[in-house]
This record gives structure tokens, C-alpha cells and sequence, in this order.
């Protein structure tokens, strides 16, 4: 028999645990009409729409509901960018919308404003890849932050939606029921705690159901095309959480081989009369047959997986590549949760990073530990989800499979990211207990009590809230009630009134207690994050006033405009320019070092350069617009951030610069003054060779009237220029190694004594390099940008990705390109065939050899061949498996 043709029987129907397969009533048998598994007798809407359509709108009020009673925006005042959704992801999609809309200088491949020029296309296959984000579009400008909000209830919602598809297509049910536990899956802690402020990981959430199912089609011989397009939209859309999405489905599809078997081909009962042999032959060859189909079926989830990850591979090798080259983070060792931290997770109102958030809602967590006791549902499957569950939570806690599911490597931050694959599993355990009807009561019981254990054993745990109880009970209370009404309406005549009345209510409270408890835990989660963790206040008048001068300043690509600091993180991207900030993964390890080292700043271990206010790196980078603000009252959660900024415009070396020589390689131990005089080519600074330090008090000389910058990446306190004459007034240094560089400051003017004393106040011990102090003589700078404006290209033009540049007849030495030599530059002379860029202290570089007169740059981000031959043989492949279907069907009488 073809496969396309076999039925598959799923063995859940057993009677007391005989094996046989008659169904007892259930809460299916007593609803309406419309709420059975069926079609509805009033219209075209079958439960297979219905269920997902009522998930969908359930989890988006409930998901506003709890937003509107933390008073977080856009249901309040309250900013909700806490940590990296608003350093990070808001302003990703801020400069999303605008590159869609063709509003920026860059492209697909380059992003000209964030980094000095960042490989943009790592960044869309990370952050920005899911064709949810494209919704950013119908929203003006001044709207991101509902634009950002949209989108992420739009993917919460889509996973409740595919949940319950997936719930249905495993088992016939009530679909309300099937409709709440996609709810309860979509608004699973590690959705509220997690997800929820982390966009890009919420497509893994909307793709762990929607593989499940390519599981179930490949195990069933359909669907072989849509599949693969499934998977692969999957993994463009975040390729690291469909990665850990993908290990959860093959657990899935695992437990589904083992637990269903073909009803052709399972083997027929033998007469009585038949011989022992015959029989006990039959029953091999069933039992080989059941084998062949099993493999059968693994290898066509395979074939599936491998093709659509084919597809994504222009995306997903790019991002590869990109995290090889990107700033290192230290290297995080894994250490296990507490298992009190852990069972407490399963309980509402709880928060934390360091412990999986498995919170999925009492009622839905007390049906699915009623399945191992279920005895309606066949031994097989009891033991094959119960299996599964057990050792997908054992995984959480075990290194080596802590790193499986974060391939090979262990992350920094929140060490848990893959829990919503176990909330997913618990939620299809639920729903095989009660889609035949509500679990008899010794089931009730046994599952009742392990949830009672599970809650007295977490009551010491710091992630208890003082909600959590009192939420939990409420929620029981009331699951419980749903169970007693369920139970009485199934033994009542199903005919009578009441009889069909009551499990309807039973559905009622079932749905108020999963949402009651569901609303009070996302409450919770935005008010113990907000007191807890970093933020960014909302986006407001400060960040308008510094993108109309930023817009006004512009002049791109003859130098650039630096917004300065602007609240949150990423300016550029939020308010327009270009400059140092930039804040990614993929944030290359020669931006984060060669700023390091020119003595900016930085945030995020290295992976968030931050701006420096410094005339002469102002000049290295052609900073010719320089944006500054000053706050007009404090930046706070409930407000929007106001300022006055200003512009200011200096002259600059062009974008591309021409030196006549390699400057020295910098030596171990250079001060940041050192390595700015270096790449500038020229002494700036006068360096203090008898700094001398006393307690809390440095002390030096300098010239007159020249400007005192203090570095100390490490330090955290104060400095001050003491003296009346020097002006000086304390500056704040946030160093906090290694997470935190402070960036150079100014600390006022030398007076004419020309003697310098620094205060400093530090918050604990004073770490200060070698040479904390350079005095800048501004008359050196301003004849060094004099000479480099001189011999530096005549006209510079960009495009999307690419620089070209005219310079003056006869130039020889390096042309320098005011951009960190991140891989994927290539650059020619003239007309000299484009090579791998060289490297000038970091920055792009093309050896000149007096005969060209223009240089030309492009960028090609890595790994964009390779993944387009690898999308390529897939698409062949898939082509392939179109042809050889038809083909099949053709052939089928």
C-alpha cells in the first residue's frame, strides 16, 4: 500500500488499562454541537479553525490585559524597554522600518550608521528576519515602540494559534479546551519572563508547533513540499531558536513513532484455530513492517529538515559566519539551577534568569501530571510523553545537554532558553489526558497530589513572589470546580439540560482560572523586571529634537554625523547619523577592539561600542557633525525623555584619507593617546612622563591651555581637575570590567601654572593604566587635520555597500577608509582587480602606488556564496521532490 494511503490509529482509547478500545464518555460527548471535534452543524467553521482564531484572540487580550495592569506601555505610562529591548531591539527595528522604507544609506549588506559601517545582513538574519517584522512598516516613525509591541503580540499570538492546530491534529477533542492550552503555551513563563522582551526568540515559540507537525507529516507520508518550506521559514525567521525548536520536534516525532502504529499494517488477531507458528510468523512481520515504517518516517523528517534548512542557508551561513568573527564574550560555565528554584519556576508570579521559567498555568500543569495515572489513555503513550517530559527536564540540568541545546556553547545572560520546548511538551501531555474526556478521579487524585508536592517542596525558594500562592490556590480552587462539574455533567443524561450545561461552565472556569492566573503572573513578571533590571525610558521629544538635527546636520558621505548620547542604546539607529554605537551579536571583534583601543567605551563585553566625544578621534572617523545633549529634567520610567540638543560642525579629513606610510605597529602596553596619534599619523598630545599619584590625588604638567583627557577603561568613580582656573567639575566613569569599558574624557583646560592635580572618588579600588593622562594641544590637531584634508581624496561617493574615492595625481602610500576592517571588504586601485582589504590600525586600507587616482570599496558579507550554493542544491532538491511526487501520484490507480 502506498504510503500516502496508510491510516494511522493512535492507541489511547483502552478501556481500565485491559488494553481494549472502548471510550468511556467524556467531556467531548456532553458539549453542544459546536464544541465537539466535528464541524459546526451553524456553519463552515470547523474546530480546526476554530480552536487557533479563539487561541489567537485569547492570548492577545490576556497578553494587553496583563500589560494595561503594570501600567506599561502602550496601556500606560510605564516604559517596557527593560535590558536589550530597548538598547537593542527597538532601535534594530526603528532602523528596520526606515531601511525598508529606503530612508537610510546603507543596505541589505551594510549598515553605514551603526559601528563605522556594520555587516548588516547578520544582523537582519538575526534580529530582523521574521515576516512579522515587516510589520513595522505601517507604522510611522514616532510610533516604533507600538510597532515593536504589535509585532511581538503578533508572534505570541500566532504560537497559540499553531498550538492548538497542533493539539487537534494529534487527537480529536473539545476545541475550547484545545484553544486555552494553546494559550497557556503562548503565555508560558518563559514567554512573559523571556520572549516577551527578547523578540527574535519568540519565532522559535511559533516554530516548535508548526515542526511538530511537519513530524506528523513526515511520519505520515504528507505534505513532503511543505515541510521543508515550513522548516525553512523557520529558521530564517531566528535560526537559533528554531534550532533548539528542531531538537524539541525530533523529541516529539520520536515519541510519536513509538507510541502509533499503522492500522493496515499492525497485523490482524489470529483465529484460535490458526497454528502457534503461522501466527507467531505473522506477528514478526508485522512487527518488521511497523520497523520499516518507522524508519521510513524519520528519514523523510530528515529529508525535510535538511531541505528547508538548505533554503535558509543564505541567511543562517551569514550568521555563522558572522558569530566567528564576532567580539568574544567570556566564556560562562554552566551551573545548574537549584531544583527547589526550579520547581518553583512551574508556579505563577515567579521571575529570574538564573532558573527555567516553566510556568505554564496550574489547570494545564495539573492536567498534564494526571497522565501518568490516566488509565483511558493506553500504556504506551502514558510512557512514552511521561519519558519524554521527565528527561527533557533532566536536560535542563545536565551540561553536557545544557550545551546540545545551545549548540556547543553556553550562553551568557539566560541560561535557559530552550524551556519552552519542555512547556510545549507539558501541554501536549495535557491534552492527551483530557481530549478523550476529564481523567477519572483516581487520576485527579494522584495528579492533584504531585502538584501539591511540587508546591510545598518549592515554598523556599527566592523566586517566590508574594502573589504566587495565593495566585496558585485561586487558580486550583477553580480548576477543580471545572473537574467536578465536567465529571458531573458526563454522569448525568446527557439529553437533559443541565447535563449539557455543565461541562459548558466547566469550560468557563477552566478558562477563567487559566487566564486569571495567566494575567496576574504577566502583571508580576513587567513589575519585578522594572524594579530589578536595566531600562531605557520610551522614546520621546529628546530623541525627535536629535533626529531633526541629525537629519538637518547631514551630510553623508562627505563626513559624518554623530548623535551623541541619546537614552537607550543603539543611538544611531534610533535618531540617524553615523557613529561608533552599535549594539549586536555579531558586533565584529575588529570594531569592538580597534575603538577599544582609540579609548571608547563600551558596554555588553565588548559587543556594544559606545560614542566618544573626542576631537581627535572625531577626526580620524570625519566626524564633522557633532550632536549634544543636555537633559531638561530626569530621565525616569512613566515619562518621555526631554532635552535640548545641539549641533556642532568642525572641520574634518574627508572620509578617505591617504597616509604616505605604515605607521609602527602599536606595542603591548600603548595608551589609548598613543594609539589615536598612530592612526592619525602625527603627535597631538603631550604626554606626562612623572604622573605621579598620592591616595586619591594624580599629579602632573601640562602645556597651558591645553585640554586634560583622563583614561581609565576600569575605573568607577569620579575625576575632577582640581582648581578654580581649570573649571573643573567632576565626570562619572562607569568602568566595570569585564562587562564595562568607561570611554576617554575631558576633564577641563590646564591652567597657566601648568601644574595638574586630578581628584578622584572611586566607588571601590583605583584601577588606572600606565599613562591615564594626555594633554591635547588643540594648535598640533588642527595642523594635522590641515595636512590630512590636503592629501585625502578630492571627492567621496557611497552607495548601499560601497565606497569610491578621488585622490590627488601622484598619491602614493595607503588610502585609508575611516571604517574598521571588518572581513568582508574588498578594495582596488583604479583599475586593479578588487582583493581583501588590507588593514591600517584596524581600519579598511589600499596600498597606492602613484599611478591610481581613484580607489574603490565594496562590502560582500562572508559566507553569502556559500549559503547561496547551499540554497541552490536545496532548492534543486526540493524541485526533486515536487517531481517524484507527482510523479507518484500519477502512478496511483
Amino acid at each position: 500500500m502506498p504510503p500516502a494511503a496508510e491510516t494511522v490509529r493512535d492507541e489511547v482509547d483502552g478501556g481500565e488499562g485491559d488494553g481494549g478500545t472502548r471510550r468511556r464518555p467524556g467531556l467531548r460527548s456532553v458539549l453542544r454541537p459546536g464544541l465537539r471535534s466535528g464541524t459546526s452543524p451553524r456553519g463552515p467553521l470547523a474546530p480546526a479553525a476554530a480552536a487557533p482564531l479563539a487561541a489567537s484572540l485569547l492570548t492577545a487580550a490576556l497578553l494587553c490585559l496583563a500589560t494595561a495592569l503594570s501600567r506599561t506601555y502602550p496601556f500606560g505610562p510605564v516604559t517596557r524597554n527593560i535590558v536589550d529591548l530597548g538598547q537593542q531591539y527597538l532601535p534594530f527595528h526603528a532602523y528596520w522600518r526606515a531601511l525598508l522604507l529606503g530612508e537610510t544609506h546603507g543596505d541589505a549588506f551594510l549598515n553605514w550608521n551603526s559601528g563605522f559601517g556594520s555587516n548588516f545582513l547578520g544582523d537582519i538574519g538575526t534580529y530582523l528576519s521574521s515576516p512579522f517584522d515587516l510589520l513595522v512598516v505601517l507604522f510611522p516613525a514616532d510610533r516604533i515602540e507600538l510597532a515593536l509591541y504589535v509585532v511581538t503580540a503578533a508572534k505570541i499570538s500566532a504560537a497559540g494559534a499553531a498550538a492548538a492546530l497542533l493539539l487537534l491534529r494529534l487527537r480529536p477533542g473539545p476545541w475550547p479546551v484545545a484553544a486555552v492550552l494553546g494559550t497557556a503555551y503562548a503565555l508560558s513563563g518563559w514567554t512573559l519572563n523571556y520572549g516577551a522582551t527578547v523578540p527574535m526568540w519568540l519565532d522559535g515559540l511559533v516554530a516548535f508547533p508548526l515542526l511538530c507537525l511537519v513530524g506528523e507529516w513526515a511520519r505520515t507520508a504528507r505534505r513532503p513540499v511543505l515541510g521543508p518550506l515550513v522548516v525553512a521559514l523557520a529558521w530564517i525567521a531566528n535560526f537559533y531558536t528554531a534550532y533548539m525548536a528542531t531538537l524539541g520536534a525530533a523529541v516529539f516525532l520520536a515519541v510519536r513513532l513509538l507510541t502509533t502504529e499503522e492500522s493496515a499494517t499492525a497485523g490482524q488477531q489470529t483465529d484460535g484455530q490458526q497454528a502457534a507458528g503461522q501466527q507467531a510468523a505473522e506477528q514478526q512481520a508485522a512487527g518488521h513492517r511497523i520497523a520499516r515504517q518507522r524508519i521510513a518516517g524519520a528519514l523523510r523528517a530528515a529529508r525535510s529538515v535538511l531541505i528547508g534548512i538548505g533554503l535558509a542557508a543564505p541567511l543562517v551561513v551569514v550568521v555563522f559566519l558572522g558569530t566567528k568573527v564576532a567580539d568574544p564574550t567570556p566564556v560562562t560555565t554552566f551551573a545548574p539551577a537549584a531544583w527547589t528554584d526550579l520547581l518553583a519556576r512551574f508556579l505563577p508570579a515567579t521571575a529570574s534568569v538564573a532558573s527555567p521559567a516553566l510556568f505554564i498555568g496550574t489547570p494545564a500543569l495539573a492536567l498534564a501530571l494526571t497522565l501518568p495515572f490516566n488509565r483511558a489513555v493506553a500504556p504506551r503513550v502514558r510512557a512514552g510523553w511521561t519519558a519524554a517530559v521527565v528527561l527533557v527536564t533532566l536536560s535542563l540540568q545536565w551540561e553536557p545537554t545544557h550545551l546540545l541545546w545551545h549548540a556547543g556553547a553556553s550562553p551568557n545572560g539566560i541560561p535557559y532558553r530552550q524551556t519552552f520546548v519542555l512547556s510545549g511538551l507539558l501541554l501536549i501531555a495535557a491534552w492527551l489526558s483530557v481530549a478523550q474526556g476529564v481523567p477519572r478521579p483516581a487520576a485527579l487524585l494522584a495528579g492533584g497530589a504531585l502538584l501539591g508536592a511540587l508546591a510545598l517542596a518549592a515554598r523556599g525558594s527566592v523566586d517566590i513572589d508574594a502573589w504566587t500562592f495565593p495566585a496558585f490556590l485561586a487558580a486550583a480552587a477553580l480548576a477543580l470546580a471545572a473537574a467536578l462539574l465536567a465529571r458531573e455533567g458526563v454522569r448525568r443524561n446527557a439529553v437533559r439540560t443541565a447535563g449539557r450545561l455543565l461541562p459548558v461552565l466547566a469550560v468557563i472556569l477552566f478558562v477563567v482560572a487559566q487566564a486569571g492566573e495567566t494575567v496576574v503572573t504577566g502583571k508580576r513578571i513587567e513589575e519585578q523586571q522594572r524594579s530589578e533590571v536595566s531600562w531605557s525610558p520610551r522614546t520621546g521629544p529628546w530623541h525627535a529634537s536629535a533626529a531633526r538635527e541629525a537629519a538637518r546636520a547631514d551630510a553623508w558621505p562627505r563626513y559624518r554625523t554623530d548623535p551623541g548620547e541619546v537614552p537607550g542604546g543603539n543611538d544611531v539607529l534610533l535618531v540617524g547619523g553615523q557613529g561608533a554605537d552599535y549594539y549586536s551579536s555579531l558586533t565584529a571583534d575588529v570594531t569592538s577592539s580597534t575603538l577599544a583601543s582609540l579609548g571608547f567605551g563600551y558596554y555588553a563585553k565588548g559587543r556594544h561600542p559606545v560614542t566618544l566625544d573626542n576631537p581627535v578621534t572625531d577626526a580620524l572617523f570625519s566626524i564633522g557633525t557633532r550632536l549634544r545633549s543636555e537633559p531638561t529634567e530626569p530621565v525616569r520610567q512613566d515619562a518621555r525623555p526631554r532635552a535640548e540638543v545641539t549641533a556642532t560642525t568642525t572641520p574634518v579629513p574627508p572620509l578617505v584619507t591617504v597616509r604616505p606610510r605604515e605607521a609602527r605597529a602599536p606595542r603591548p602596553g600603548d595608551s589609548a593617546f598613543v594609539r589615536q596619534e598612530l592612526l592619525l599619523g602625527a603627535s597631538v598630545y603631550e604626554l606626562p612622563r612623572d604622573t605621579r599619584r598620592t591616595g586619591r590625588t594624580l599629579t602632573t604638567r601640562c602645556p597651558a591651555g591645553s585640554d586634560v583627557w583622563f583614561w581609565a577603561p576600569e575605573y568607577k568613580g569620579s575625576a575632577t581637575l582640581a582648581g578654580a582656573e581649570a573649571g573643573g567639575t567632576a565626570v562619572d566613569f562607569e568602568g566595570k570590567p569585564p562587562s564595562v569599558r568607561a570611554p576617554m574624557r575631558a576633564l577641563g583646560t590646564v591652567p597657566a601654572s601648568g601644574e595638574v592635580r586630578i581628584d578622584l572618588l572611586p566607588e571601590a579600588g583605583i584601577r588606572l593604566p600606565r599613562q591615564p593622562v594626555g594633554c591635547l594641544v588643540r594648535e598640533r590637531l588642527d595642523s594635522a587635520v590641515r595636512q590630512l584634508t590636503a592629501t585625502g581624496a578630492t571627492r567621496v561617493s557611497a552607495g548601499g555597500h560601497g565606497v569610491t574615492a578621488e585622490l590627488p595625481p601622484g598619491s602614493t602610500g595607503v588610502a585609508v577608509l575611516a571604517a574598521p576592517r571588518i572581513s568582508g571588504w574588498r578594495c582596488a586601485a583604479g583599475d586593479a582587480e578588487a582583493v581583501p582589504a588590507r588593514a591600517y590600525q584596524g581600519l579598511v586600507a589600499v596600498p597606492l602606488d602613484g599611478r591610481a587616482t581613484t580607489v574603490g570599496c565594496t562590502f560582500r558579507p562572508p559566507g553569502l556564496r556559500l549559503g547561496g550554493a547551499v540554497g541552490a542544491a536545496a532548492l534543486l532538491a526540493l524541485a526533486a521532490t515536487v517531481f517524484l511526487r507527482r510523479r507518484s501520484l500519477r502512478a496511483r490507480p
